[in-house]
């Protein structure tokens, strides 16, 4: 099994290097002085000897700034390091600080840019420093005795492995004569999570609802469900398959058996990562103070909404006692998890759709369901989020989820396109206008046609907008353990 990798990126170190041979220039304040020494070009007028006057001073500057030079420190003796300090969430916004130190006898300023791509920041990050030289030992220096740090944010636009290059300085002492170049190799690959504050949301409304209550509280249901709780006399009215026969004998008269409804039931999520779920699209929802954190500022896919959503109900469940897999497919499955329970499924689940990309194709949903018939034995709740295609015909995802029916209880959740909503709520006022109506209203009643075709099958049905996806699912999943629908 691959290791997992840590959920905050590690801290990268590393020493700097030259840039090329002499890695060096002169810097604003060399060139005032030499625009200093034109002022002899005054008394050159009248004596042509002022001008080895000006030679003498360019002469000197050079020197002062070649000994400017030498005080500035070795980029070999210059450390960097890279910190992070919280895991990547899509959407969020995490800092990150850049550490400087150098052993060096002067105070040098540091101008840096971190090679960050524009998936974490769409502005190349530059940053300033002044590190102080080192005064005491290493083990007793604080952060601003020969070391400083500058600290900057990213904000992931897309989930996976990003790719972060080297770091490049530029340094000088505090006459600013002379500057140093170098570069430091702090080269790693971080991964994007997906929302976390969404699913940490969604944990929190679960502590508040009525079933955690339930739960607290071990509320029991007799003669519900299937699962073994304990023995008790008999009362009429039990049922003779209730009665238990070994302990009627032993005791010398009826002893039923008391069941409660089960708790440990499995969930598997099914997200489609195909063509259609790479649609850009609005939430579809006035943000508000619960989510505005949640929401990133660039406009997000389907599919992200719907990874969303998958982490939200896979954390409530598993707090809820129930086991939850996971399938990803698109042509070929892409991320495929058994249904477990525990923390470290939890973190392979997360890690599982970090890297869930999606794919320019047509999603094969007939091999998704025979996947989940042939690996998913018992009964389960199977979620399956995804999208319809617009065409004449029984979109094959419709039939596919069909298929699974007879063994298991599925809840098929289509993503809503929040236009539709919006084109059909304003009165159209032109012969344009109304051909977008129509169309939207057909749009709108296909759509519902093909779910209430599921839901006379005995699936349970949805159409969310983005925004409302992973509310609207965690209390669909809700509803089903309440009613004791599995």
């Amino acid at each position: 099994m691959a290791e997992i990798p840590r959920l905050v990126p590690l801290t990268v170190t590393a020493h700097a290097e030259s840039h090329g041979r002499f890695a060096s220039a002169f810097a604003p304040r060399f060139f005032t002085g030499l625009l200093l020494g034109l002022v002899w070009l005054g008394p050159a007028w009248w004596d042509a000897r002022f001008l080895y006057g000006m030679a003498t001073w360019d002469a000197l500057m050079l020197v002062f700034w070649y000994l400017d030079r030498r005080r500035l420190p070795e980029p070999q003796e210059i450390s960097v390091s890279r910190i992070w300090f919280e895991p990547l969430s899509q959407g969020a916004e995490s800092p990150v600080a850049v550490e400087i130190s150098q052993p060096g006898g002067v105070p040098i300023d540091v101008s840096l840019e971190d090679d960050v791509p524009a998936s974490l920041s769409s502005q190349l990050p530059a940053l300033t420093a002044r590190v102080l030289p080192r005064r005491g030992p290493p083990l007793e220096r604080g952060l601003d005795d020969g070391a400083a740090r500058a600290t900057y944010s990213v904000r992931p636009a897309g989930r996976g492995d990003v790719r972060i290059g080297r770091l490049s300085l530029r340094y000088q002492s505090p006459l600013k004569l002379a500057e140093r170049w170098a570069s430091a190799d702090l080269a790693q690959t971080v991964r994007v999570y997906p929302n976390f504050q969404e699913a940490k949301r969604q944990t929190f409304y679960l502590m508040r609802s009525r079933q955690i209550e339930l739960e607290k509280r071990f509320k029991r249901q007799p003669g519900m469900g299937r699962e073994f709780e304990s023995l008790r006399d008999y009362r009429p009215g039990d049922e003779v398959r209730d009665i238990c026969w070994t302990a009627t004998a032993r005791r010398g008269k009826p002893i039923s058996k008391v069941y409660r409804p089960e708790r440990s039931q499995s969930v598997v999520i099914v997200v489609d990562d195909g063509r259609l779920m790479l649609t850009r699209v609005n939430p579809g929802q006035e943000p508000d103070s619960h989510s505005s954190g949640a929401l990133s500022p660039v406009t997000l896919t389907k599919l992200d909404y719907a990874v969303t959503a998958a982490l939200s109900l896979a954390q409530v469940a598993l707090y809820s006692g129930d086991s939850v897999g996971l399938l990803a497919y698109g042509r070929k499955p892409h991320a495929r998890l058994s249904a477990a329970r525990g923390g470290s499924h939890l973190r392979a689940f997360v890690e599982q759709l970090a890297t869930v990309q999606g794919e320019l194709l047509e999603a094969d949903h007939a091999r998704a369901a025979d996947l989940l018939l042939a690996g998913q034995k018992r009964r389960s709740l199977v979620v399956w989020l995804t999208d319809l295609a617009e065409t004449a015909a029984t979109p094959e995802v419709i039939e596919s989820a069909s298929r699974l029916l007879k063994r298991h209880l599925v809840l098929f959740v289509a993503i809503g396109q929040p236009e539709l909503p919006q084109l059909l709520a304003r009165r159209p006022e032109s012969v344009e206008a109304m051909y977008r109506y129509v169309a939207a209203a057909e749009m709108v009643q296909r759509r519902e046609l093909l779910l209430r075709q599921l839901r006379e099958q005995g699936a349970l049905t949805a159409e969310l907008l983005p925004g409302k996806l992973a509310t609207g699912i965690v209390n669909q999943y809700l509803e089903i353990k309440e009613r004791s629908l599995l």
